[in-house]
C-alpha cells in the first residue's frame, strides 16, 4: 500500500470514478481475468481499465499476478486483504444510497 496517501484520498479517487467502483465490485465477485472484466463493463476500454487497475495496485487494493513466463501468459487481478476491507466502505455507500432512494432518510439528497 502507498504510505503517503490517506484512506480518504483513496476513497475520493475510487468513488469518483464509475469504472473503478464497477471493477472493484467485479473483483469482489471473483471476476479476475482482464477479458472477463472488459466483457462485464460495456463501454470500458482496455486502456482505461488498465489505468484504473494500476491505480488500485498502487493503493494496495488490488494485486496483479502473472502466470507463465512466455506468451501466452495469463494475468489475474484479485483484491488484497486491504482491498476487501476497502470494499466495506463501498458497501456502506451503496447501503446509504439505497436508504435514501427508499425514503428511509427523509430530506436527504435535496438540493438547498
Amino acid at each position: 500500500m502507498v504510505q503517503n496517501i490517506s484512506v480518504a484520498s483513496m476513497v475520493e479517487s475510487i468513488i469518483g470514478c464509475k469504472w473503478s467502483v464497477r471493477l472493484l465490485r467485479l473483483l469482489a465477485d471473483r471476476v479476475s481475468r482482464p477479458s472477463a472484466l472488459l466483457r462485464a463493463c460495456p463501454g470500458l476500454s482496455a486502456k482505461v481499465m488498465n489505468e484504473r487497475l494500476k491505480k488500485m495496485i498502487r493503493f494496495g487494493i488490488v494485486r496483479r499476478t502473472v502466470f507463465g513466463e512466455k506468451p501466452p501468459i495469463e494475468v489475474e487481478y484479485v483484491l488484497t486483504p486491504f482491498g476487501r476491507r476497502f470494499m466495506g466502505i463501498l458497501d456502506e455507500v451503496h447501503r446509504l444510497q439505497e436508504a435514501i432512494d427508499n425514503g428511509a432518510i427523509p430530506g436527504s439528497g435535496e438540493v438547498q
